[in-house]
């Protein structure tokens, strides 16, 4: 039988799929490391070694107002120094230092020197906030730091003379290492009613607590070398005695 062209074998024809498989290189996972600001504010602080370990563990320090005498008397070398230095034991002391890393402001002004030395640490990149100083002195300054926890960014740590506190978001889950037997206070923040609480290690538990505005739970004891509190509707302030650290959570 003659063959015909449709006799002839059809070459195959190549497509993209019949290209060797390659393995594509997996995007590059960058790992995001939060930056940590240290606002060292007036009033009482803790003392110079605790206050320098701080200051080491943060990516910045800022100084707010009188806080750059007590960050001198703890030899710390803020990289800003703000506010209207009215507390200022010597407002000589800034005139050695670069205009461009001093910020004045007048007395008469919205904001307090802390909350100055925020919107500074903000602009400067800083995700992480921990206050130190703000103990004693003035009542009015000391309100002032604690309603900054109300805000919707707030600090996450606040340390004074003789405390650590810390801010633990609503529905959050925290472990903080204490000393056996310390005193644990916490505090609801800016909600009506905060309920569905829950806490290890502590004397009085937290479970089926429901705190109305201006409730709270004060000089609760710790049992062991680590307690875990879980705020429920509310974000809470937890005191602790100073140096008691967040446990960082396993990812």
């Amino acid at each position: 039988m003659p063959k015909t062209v449709h006799d002839k074998p059809v070459p195959k024809r190549k497509t993209v799929h019949d290209k060797p498989a390659v393995d594509k290189p997996e995007p590059l996972r960058r790992s995001y490391k939060a930056m940590k600001a240290l606002i060292i504010t007036g009033g009482e602080s803790p003392p110079p070694d605790f206050l320098k370990a701080l200051a080491l563990s943060a990516d910045m320090v800022i100084a707010a107002d009188s806080g750059y005498d007590t960050s001198l008397a703890a030899d710390i070398d803020p990289e800003l120094v703000v506010g209207d230095f009215d507390s200022l034991s010597d407002r000589g002391i800034l005139s050695g230092l670069p205009a461009g890393k001093v910020l004045g402001y007048p007395r008469d002004k919205d904001d307090t020197d802390t909350e100055i030395a925020i919107k500074a640490a903000r602009r400067r990149g800083a995700d992480i906030l921990a206050i130190a100083g703000g103990g004693g002195g003035r009542l009015d300054h000391l309100v002032a730091i604690l309603r900054l926890f109300e805000r919707k960014d707030p600090p996450q740590e606040w340390h004074t003379q003789r405390e650590s506190s810390f801010y633990l978001g609503a529905g959050k889950v925290a472990s903080f290492s204490v000393n056996p037997g310390s005193l644990v206070s916490v505090f609801p923040l800016a909600v009506e009613l905060c309920r569905g609480m829950a806490s290890r290690g502590l004397q009085w538990p937290l479970e089926g607590l429901a705190w109305e505005r201006g409730y709270f739970g004060i000089s609760n004891k710790s049992l062991g070398e680590c307690v875990e509190l879980r705020a429920g509707s509310s974000p809470l302030l937890v005191m602790l005695p100073l140096g008691s650290e967040r446990i960082a959570q396993q990812r």
